[in-house]
């Protein structure tokens, strides 16, 4: 029988195994999911099967950039717990990842696990993630892929730790500008570079919260407009990257420390460790009690 995408895609976000993997597994079991999933776990990729539905929200952001610094790549590589984000094994899988993103220039998630792993071109990097799980006993997923490409200067990265990436692409200035700039971003978190890149919708609202705020205090009619537009100029400042001070020196903007080295920003990317998943809050004591209820 015909073997079709959506079955495909299914089995893949449920196993976490690659798209040849599934639909071999699919066609062995005449389209039955369920069955299929049986049949892989059978066949060594059960651990990786069992855990893709536990909660991926820690792990790492890894970093590459082209030689000639006209590509960068971030990849978010995501398991259970701090503890394993240290580990060697997991180091080295998410190393490999992020390695294979800049030497293919593939733009999803599904398109790079079936890829070779970096280094080892007889396995593909789902399968280098199944056997990972094996080893370690948790979920293990390649999350997102984020890129600058075609920079108009040079592409600069920091990263802080192992949870916080940055790219940034600079016209002019020099190396240690870029890092500071790319520093700087990972410290406040800006939104866009500058204030005509903020959504016009989103700054829509804030000035409808302004001006309920400002009535609300009991200012008078006459002087709530003048009260909004220094709210709106003080939000811009916060959210984009040239309005904001400067981490190293506060009495400066950062579009004012660019200025003084002739450097621009063309663009940036940040990416954090579990931004936007949900963490699953547990009770201990509720845990506990689930265990006697169920001994």
């Amino acid at each position: 029988m015909a073997i079709s995408a959506a079955q495909v895609k299914e089995l893949r976000e449920r196993t976490g195994s690659g798209m040849m993997e599934c639909k071999k597994a699919l066609t062995e079991t005449g389209g039955d999911i369920e069955a299929a999933i049986e049949l892989m776990r059978k066949t060594g990729q059960a651990k990786a099967a069992k855990k893709a539905g536990r909660v991926a929200a820690e792990g790492a952001v890894m970093i590459a950039v082209s030689e000639d610094g006209k590509r960068g790549v971030m990849v978010e590589v995501n398991c259970e717990t701090d503890f394993v984000a240290k580990d060697a094994s997991f180091a080295a899988f998410a190393e490999g990842v992020v390695a294979q993103a800049l030497a293919s220039e593939t733009g999803d998630v599904e398109s790079l696990m079936d890829l070779p792993m970096s280094g080892d071109a007889g396995q593909s990097i789902a399968e280098a993630r199944e056997a990972l799980v094996a080893k370690i006993g948790e979920n293990v997923q390649v999350r997102r892929i984020v890129r600058l490409a075609d920079a108009q200067g040079q592409i600069y990265s920091y990263r802080h730790g192992v949870r916080i990436g940055v790219l940034v692409d600079i016209e002019g200035g020099d190396a240690e500008i870029g890092k500071d700039i790319a520093m700087h971003i990972a410290a406040s978190r800006p939104l866009c570079v500058s204030a005509d890149q903020v959504d016009q919708d989103a700054l829509a609202k804030e000035r409808e919260i302004f001006r309920a705020q400002a009535l609300e205090e009991g200012k008078p009619e006459k002087i709530v407009d003048k009260i909004i537009e220094g709210r709106v100029r003080k939000y811009l400042e916060e959210v984009t990257l040239l309005g904001q001070p400067f981490v190293k020196d506060p009495d400066l903007s950062v579009e004012k420390r660019l200025n003084q080295v002739g450097a621009k920003v063309a663009s940036f990317a940040r990416v954090e460790v579990g931004e936007g998943v949900e963490k699953r809050q547990e009770n201990f004591a509720d845990e506990v009690m689930a265990q006697v209820r169920g001994a």
